[in-house]
């Protein structure tokens, strides 16, 4: 069933993915070399506790394998849903933080991908790209088009325009009170595919962009899901509310983009190519 939200219940969600946007601002600033991705998540969970809420992913899932950590934390050829652990981040690694707040009977869900130290001039393009696919995608969540003007707008600039791969078995969705709700939103597909989209309708908008294949495996913990090739992936992902014109992002990169560019452990490189033109 897709949900038409109503005022209050658009900036119940609103709060929500702003308290997102805050737990990453939070991990943009702490992100360094040798810091392992379980004490991130601590923090995170810590962070969203603190301010009255519940981790949307912790506990997430079957009964029998249920999402063990409150943030998905994603390094270098892993896709999305990484298990935080004791693994430290080094120079050059590419690290996507996923996170979810739940509070007053609703969701937000956002994601973003940092370059630990210096990154090659081909990933750094990867990320800027897959960021301005987001971009573009929700502008065409408006009402009257259809997901497919959404799904089309993402392959088409990132795989047509780019050539990099575009993840097929992992999709956006509606978020409400449920983490996970319809409709499903593709990364891939053709305009005028689809259901419709009405104002009110909120999606998380999520591209999920390989530098190589769109291939993808999962390993046996039921979770992880990680390029074929070995090579690196970008997700960015925004709660989105459908409007007249164009879609209007919930959450917001500008503070986490603010406390990327000031940790100087953070890729100067990307940064300057991204923020060049601020």
């Amino acid at each position: 069933m897709i949900h038409i939200r109503t005022k209050d219940e658009i900036e119940i969600i609103r709060k929500n993915a702003l308290m997102v946007t805050a737990t990453l601002t939070e991990v943009a600033r702490m992100l360094r070399p040798g810091i392992t991705t379980l004490s991130i998540d601590k923090m995170a969970e810590e962070f969203i506790r603190d301010n009255g809420g519940i981790p949307s992913f912790k506990g997430y899932g079957p009964k029998n394998n249920p999402f063990p950590a409150s943030l998905c934390i994603s390094v270098n050829d892993v896709v999305v849903h990484g298990f935080p652990n004791q693994y430290e981040l080094k120079e050059g690694d590419l690290i996507t933080i996923d996170c979810g707040f739940y509070r007053d009977g609703y969701h937000g869900d956002h994601a973003y991908t940092f370059a630990i130290g210096e990154v090659s001039e081909a990933i750094s393009k990867l990320m800027r790209v897959t960021k301005e696919s987001l971009a573009k995608a929700v502008a065409a969540a408006k009402e009257n088009n259809r997901v497919g003007d959404i799904s089309f707008t993402v392959e088409n600039y990132t795989n047509k325009i780019h050539g990099y791969g575009v993840v097929r078995e992992l999709v956006g969705h509606g978020v409400g009170k449920k983490l996970h709700e319809d409709p499903q939103v593709p990364n891939y597909g053709r305009r005028g595919d689809g259901k419709r989209l009405k104002e009110g309708m909120v999606l998380a908008i999520e591209p999920m962009i390989n530098l190589g294949t769109h291939k993808v495996y999962t390993l046996e913990d039921g979770w992880t899901v990680l390029t074929s090739d070995g090579k690196p992936s970008v997700h960015y992902e925004h709660t989105t509310v459908v409007r007249k014109n164009a879609g209007e992002n919930l959450s917001q990169f500008g503070p986490i983009e603010e406390a990327e560019r000031a940790n100087p452990n953070l890729s100067k490189a990307h940064l300057e190519e991204v923020y060049s033109e601020a």
